[in-house]
């Protein structure tokens, strides 16, 4: 396992060098990953990752809700630590996983991928359907 600390300081300048298919780099939250081999095996394609490469793809990222088992995956491909400025620092993280900790917001457990795309639309399916049945009850 890589310990996010020991990674070499890169700039952004040095990730924007690798966006192309044969040398992808990508920074989420602070760190870089080297996602050219994992390109191919991408479950959401080659070209999502191409759209992101050389430059910071946290929001994207933590948009589409990756699971912690893919935040975890990625630390394989972690080759360094974005180098801060001053003022900007980078959310670098430690050897704990993003999105792990207990003290989630409620936002943030709202819109993870089990709320989204299970739990809500199961709940509003047993609505509709105990609805159904009260008016069938009623005709």
């Amino acid at each position: 396992m890589v310990a996010f600390e020991n990674l070499p300081e890169m700039t952004e300048a040095e990730v924007s060098a690798h966006a192309e298919k044969n040398s992808l780099w990508c920074i989420i939250d602070g760190i870089v990953y080297d996602l050219t081999k994992f390109a191919d095996e991408h479950p959401g394609g080659d070209q999502v990752l191409l759209e992101q490469a050389g430059r910071d793809a946290t929001e994207p990222f933590n948009d589409v809700g990756h699971s912690a088992d893919a935040k975890e995956m990625a630390r394989e491909y972690a080759v360094g630590r974005l180098k801060t400025t001053g003022e900007k620092a980078a959310p670098a993280q430690s050897s704990k996983v993003a999105g792990s900790s207990c003290s989630a917001s409620f936002k943030d457990i709202m819109t993870s991928p089990t709320w989204t795309n299970f739990l809500i639309p199961t709940a509003v399916g047993i609505l509709v359907f105990v609805l159904y049945k009260g008016v069938q009850r009623l005709l």
